[in-house]
């Protein structure tokens, strides 16, 4: 049979675990009694091998796309999620991941066909990471959705939607959601760290967004490499058991992250042998391990006695019913995708589509007037900055690439053109407090647009942000020193107008360069399109209308200690200090005015929702969008958040018109956890319900009643 061709091979009477049309769980069933004990072991690890005898091959399971594919060859580079959250566009969100999807399809088909099965290649997907960014610090807060609850749960929900598709019973790609749980730094203490939290905290903050992947279906959670109240995330039971499985009914795919099950004797020493360790995390749900000790030692676990044969295929089935419902044992051409090809892969329609998402996500911090540029009156420009043509200030980290990376400098002349003198110097370095260039050039320019700020070299992953001195996050809010003298020295050589823009993943401090410019741009990590996208708002093509899915505080004097993981005085929702800029600010280069068109009711019960309309006029001298928010202030009660974002919307208004928004609140998400019961309740009260432009900003208020 192995050396039959493929064509003759699926003409032949296919098993039940080989007909797409059969039920999934019929077929996993068939090809458990198919497979040996031996060969199901095999199948727990990442890096599962072929069973040659029954012609399945190779798969690894492996794969990332936090915003683009990653690590597996050319793919378009969409905005960092970070930046993707600052569109607070949930429909961009599941348009950005669909595209991916697509790309993944084609990506896999060609590799199949070549027969290459890789890592980074495949059909499942290590994303969204929905941890809560609650503090600064964390280098990997770039990769999720900001500080918010509600946020995070609506942009990563259309992101796993737009990865997993439509289609009734199958997956497009299979979604992963992680860290479950409690997982946001230090990241120098990741594979030790032990997360105190209250179940207040746990359930209102920690959880929200993991329920709602559940709820929505995700495919895949992928349990943290840290301790919560001292249970190792991937063996202990209160996650994986009392609450994803029992309570939530979660039925999908757990995976490790990778190497955590060593962690758990290794550093934790929670429990004292790999044996051991295996056998409780397959007993408390885990379905395959990013490492191999699983592979390695389930069967010894077995042998004395720990587990039987039957846990076994229970821990398998969970992945083999991933693998059925992406189609991986039908026959070939079966899908609805097989025919994607090199076409579908970082085509013209996904390379506007990442100018579209790089345009919405950055967020005008500053702007004395002088945005937007009218070019007719700049004869000269200069880009300076030691970002100004970095790829790495494009990209983020967890990156594809793409030979058709636009750098800030290179959007900006093509954008300015060639009439106008523009020049380029790179101006300083992250280091280096003596020795500038491009003074001289910018005394001699109308204009200077500096790109400066962060890097993934500098705020990351342990280990990938090599040049960052608290392995991979940050001990500070400050911008590297040599780009504050530098914006210094600009000012300081002529009166001229001086742009602004920030790349970084986090909160950083602006107001070290405030006084020094006359517009500041954030810009995060915002992908291939960056450059293009920054022209087009510098140049005033677009109206920026990005809005901070985090806090920016004055200072990390303001927090609690890196490691606190309680959420007093953390984020808009608990921070009783003054920020900098505040969840949910943007400008934009036009006005908008608010009226009811529907207020809410005055009274609800926990079965209503709250409807209302807002009618949305656009005031100024151009067309633009506006992020409309509504934010829950609650009865004065003891832990009640200070105020908190539960519905938004980002709507297009033209100059001089107007647009109903209509948003809803269903009661529901007003209820909070009653630690003396350990249940939700709807506590009785007077509520407020705020619309407006940021956390700080209500244009309208009305309040309702709970009896």
């Amino acid at each position: 049979m192995a050396l039959l061709p493929v064509g003759t091979l699926f003409a032949q009477e296919q098993p039940l675990f080989r007909k797409a049309g059969a039920p999934v769980d019929q077929r996993v069933n068939d090809l458990l009694h198919t497979l040996t004990l031996q060969e199901k072991i095999s199948l727990l690890g990442y890096n599962s091998p072929a069973i040659e005898r029954l012609h399945i091959p190779a798969y690894n399971w492996w794969n990332e796309a936090l915003h683009g594919i990653a690590r597996g060859g050319e793919a378009t580079v969409f905005p960092q999620a970070i930046g993707l959250s600052a569109s607070f566009n949930a429909p961009l969100a599941q348009s950005v991941a669909t595209a991916i999807s697509t790309e993944a399809r084609a990506k896999y088909n060609l590799a199949v066909a070549a027969g290459r099965h890789v890592q980074y290649m495949g059909l499942n997907f290590w994303t969204p990471n929905v941890n809560i960014f609650r503090d600064p610090r964390w280098g990997r807060g770039q990769e999720t959705y900001g500080e918010d609850p509600y946020l995070t749960g609506t942009m990563a929900g259309a992101f796993v939607h737009g990865l997993q598709g439509d289609e009734p019973g199958a997956l497009k790609t299979a979604a992963c959601a992680k860290h479950f749980a409690v997982h946001s730094g230090p990241e120098a203490d990741r594979h030790s760290f032990n997360a105190v939290v209250d179940e207040k905290d746990l359930r209102e903050t920690y959880l929200y967004a993991f329920k709602k992947m559940v709820d929505g279906h995700v495919e895949s959670i992928m349990c943290a490499y840290n301790r919560v109240n001292s249970q190792p995330c991937c063996t202990g039971n209160t996650l994986l058991q009392d609450i994803l499985r029992k309570e939530w009914k979660f039925s999908g795919q757990v995976v490790t992250d990778c190497w955590a099950l060593d962690d758990i004797w290794l550093r934790h020493k929670a429990i004292p042998t790999r044996e051991e360790v295996a056998a409780a995390a397959i007993k408390a749900g885990v379905n395959l391990d990013c490492a191999n000790i699983l592979q390695d030692d389930v069967l010894k676990a077995i042998d004395k006695g720990w587990l039987k044969p039957a846990d076994v295929d229970s821990a398998l089935s969970a992945s083999l019913r991933t693998q059925m419902k992406l189609g991986l044992y039908d026959v070939p051409g079966h899908s609805r995708y097989s025919g994607y090809g090199a076409d579908s892969v970082n085509n013209a329609w996904h390379t506007s589509l990442a100018l579209q998402a790089a345009r919405e996500s950055m967020v005008l911090l500053k702007n004395n007037g002088v945005l937007p540029l009218q070019q007719d009156k700049y004869a000269s420009m200069l880009v300076t900055g030691s970002n100004s043509a970095s790829l790495e200030a494009l990209m983020g980290n967890y990156h594809g690439v793409s030979g058709n990376m636009v750098t800030f400098t290179a959007g900006l002349s093509k954008a300015a053109g060639p009439g106008m003198a523009t020049q380029y110097d790179q101006g300083c370095d992250f280091t280096d407090t003596l020795h500038f260039g491009g003074i001289w050039a910018s005394q001699n320019c109308d204009v200077t647009v500096a790109v400066i700020g962060l890097t993934p070299l500098l705020e990351g992953e342990e280990g990938d942000a090599f040049l960052s001195a608290s392995g991979g996050d940050k001990n500070s809010l400050s911008l590297p020193r040599s780009q504050v003298v530098f914006m210094q020295k600009l000012r300081a050589a002529h009166k001229k107008p001086i742009i602004a823009v920030v790349t970084a993943g986090s909160a950083v401090d602006v107001t070290a360069i405030e006084p020094y410019a006359d517009a500041i741009i954030l810009a995060w990590y915002p992908g291939e399109q960056g450059g293009t996208a920054l022209a087009d708002i510098i140049f005033g093509k677009y109206s920026p209308a990005g809005r901070l899915p985090v806090t920016f505080y004055q200072s990390v004097k303001d927090l609690p200690d890196y490691k606190d993981y309680s959420m007093k005085n953390r984020t808009y929702r608990y921070f009783k200090g003054k920020a900098a800029y505040p969840f949910g600010f943007g400008l934009s280069y036009t006005t908008f005015t608010y009226d009811w068109q529907q207020a809410p009711a005055n009274g609800y019960k926990l079965n209503d929702t709250i409807r209302m309309t807002v009618n949305v006029r656009n005031t100024g001298n151009m067309d633009g969008d506006e992020v409309l928010q509504a934010y829950i202030t609650y009865p004065d009660q003891e832990r009640m958040p200070l105020k908190e974002l539960k519905a938004f919307k980002r709507v297009s208004v033209k100059q001089g018109n107007a647009t109903a928004v209509t948003l809803e609140i269903p009661m529901a998400e007003l209820q909070k956890w009653d630690l003396s019961q350990q249940r939700w309740k709807l506590y009785k009260g007077t509520y407020g319900v705020h619309v407006g432009s940021s956390s700080t900003d209500f244009k309208l208020t009305r309040n309702i009643v709970v009896k």
